[in-house]
């Protein structure tokens, strides 16, 4: 009976203990976020689609890429090629970033244009092969620094040449940035610092989120200063958390020098460690209409999924290759349906140019005028 009564208090005190210690597990499994982060439909029917899975804290998670599962429109999509994940299979993704870093006056104060040229070498120590990383900067004005690059020394010496300059056009600056990313394949993105308000640019971040195009490209976001102050050295927040998030990029508030090098090295390892899904769309026509995309990612703590979308484009629809003989039958017959009011036309005009001969009316001559006039008196006799 004691020994029941022994087993009964064990298990008692076990349960508790049992739960504490299950419930961190639960949460670590639990922190796990999937987002696609960009579609690259620039070869479709192809569509590529990067994605990346970090922890709560933004770090990246190491996952095999076969449970990974892309939908379109609802439908599960069977991938044709699974790449990237930095050291965790299929081989890492090569990314091409455009740095955009705000040189304005204001950057010129209590040591932030040190910090910033700090963080962006430590960004660019980071490369992998295949890696480039391009330089932009802006005031009122955007300088095109250093092009796209894979040299780490020719980066470096284009960070530490940075000076500050006037007002902010931060706007025009990624509109430029993303010309410059155009004629680019593959996974890209652009890193923009700012440390105040854009007051100068004539482009918007309207025109800034239509510029993405069909190749996609990340915008992710990184504030310097005091989000607290107001007026024109304030930092909007709410733009560049907007702006980041309808691109597909990230937005950090950083303090100081430690900070901003922290998110610029873990902007850096997300994207390298990021996972590339190619599928074959079932809907092979450039159409014009929005497809949605779900991805999703099955874990210990459960599923996590993310819901996105993307355009194929295409104003007029597409005929298929079994449709372009009759396509060409059509239009054969409607050039020569064009022709016939001009033959009409022309025929009509010959026909105009044609003289009638004038008819001869016979009169009777003199003698068979006499000639009746007997006869007819015979006849009266």
């Amino acid at each position: 009976m004691k020994t029941k009564w022994n087993r009964f208090l064990l298990t008692i005190i076990l349960i508790p203990l049992l739960m504490i210690w299950s419930t961190p597990l639960a949460f670590a499994q639990s922190d796990t976020q999937i987002r696609i982060t960009q579609v690259d439909n620039s070869k479709f029917p192809n569509v590529i689609v990067y994605v990346s899975v970090t922890n709560a804290a933004g770090d990246p998670v190491g996952v095999d890429p076969k449970t990974i599962q892309i939908s379109e429109n609802g439908a599960i999509m069977q991938p044709v090629d699974l790449r990237g994940g930095g050291d965790v299979g299929g081989g890492a993704i090569p990314v091409t970033t455009m740095l955009v870093v705000d040189i304005s006056g204001s950057m010129d104060k209590n040591g932030k244009l040190d910090a910033a040229k700090e963080a962006g070498k430590k960004y660019v120590s980071q490369m992998r092969p295949g890696d480039q990383v391009g330089l932009m900067t802006y005031d009122t004005k955007v300088y095109n620094v250093q092009p796209i690059t894979t040299d780490i020394a020719m980066l470096t010496s284009a960070i530490d040449g940075l000076k500050s300059g006037s007002d902010t056009a931060m706007y025009n600056a990624l509109v430029e940035a993303e010309k410059n990313l155009e004629g680019i394949s593959g996974r890209k993105a652009i890193i923009v610092l700012t440390d105040g308000l854009d007051n100068r640019s004539q482009s918007t971040a309207e025109d800034v989120i239509t510029g993405v195009g069909q190749s996609g490209l990340t915008i992710s976001a990184i504030g310097f200063g005091d989000a607290g102050v107001t007026g024109q050295t304030g930092l909007d927040e709410t733009g560049l958390k907007s702006l980041s998030e309808k691109t597909g990029g990230l937005y950090s508030l950083a303090t100081d020098v430690q900070s901003l090098t922290a998110f610029y090295q873990q902007y850096g390892q997300s994207l390298q460690s990021e996972y590339a899904i190619t599928y074959v769309s079932p809907s092979t026509l450039r159409d014009g209409i929005n497809r949605a995309l779900t991805v999703s990612l099955a874990t210990p703590g459960g599923q996590v999924s993310q819901v996105a979308g993307y355009n194929p484009g295409g104003v007029l629809p597409e005929v298929t290759g079994q449709s372009w003989t009759l396509f060409g039958m059509i239009f054969a017959g409607l050039l020569l349906l064009s022709f016939v009011p001009v033959a009409i036309s022309r025929g009509a005009g010959l026909l105009g140019r044609i003289k009638p001969k004038r008819r001869i009316k016979l009169s009777g001559s003199p003698s068979t005028a006499s000639g009746a006039g007997k006869k007819s008196s015979i006849k009266g006799k």
